[in-house]
């Protein structure tokens, strides 16, 4: 049986927020401790992950690791107001938060925020494979 994965890649979101809500340190409008900001964006992201490879599940049979273009051609090609989502959802979740560990609480919002539209989007409809 397949597991749920809107389920599962949600369950990735309410990780990355325990993350920053309990560890992270926020003050100001800003959270203290960049290590815990970027787990949180790297556990968004792999949600994100999550959800667009059930959508797309040829991307994990081709020759070598997806990366974001592979991504961005498929979600092009599927919904183009998507693909605005993806590029900022990856902007914020994967390079502010998980690359940089961008402090700003208004990054971390955004990035949860786009991470909920990319799951939501990428579970309604499996791609026929």
């Amino acid at each position: 049986m397949e597991k749920d994965i809107k389920k599962e890649a949600l369950r990735y979101v309410e990780n990355a927020k325990e993350i920053l809500s309990q560890k992270a340190g926020k003050e100001d409008g800003f959270y203290k401790d960049k290590k815990y900001v970027r787990m949180a964006g790297n556990t968004l992201w792999n949600g994100v992950l999550e959800a667009l490879n059930y959508r797309y599940p040829l991307i994990k049979t081709s020759k070598g690791r997806p990366d974001i273009n592979k991504y961005k051609e498929l979600v092009e090609g599927d919904n183009k107001k998507i693909l605005n989502h993806l590029l900022t959802g990856y902007n914020y979740m994967h390079l502010l938060m998980g690359y940089d560990g961008d402090l700003s609480f208004e990054t971390s919002r955004t990035a949860i925020n786009e991470a909920l539209i990319l799951i939501n989007w990428a579970t309604e409809h499996k791609q026929a494979a």
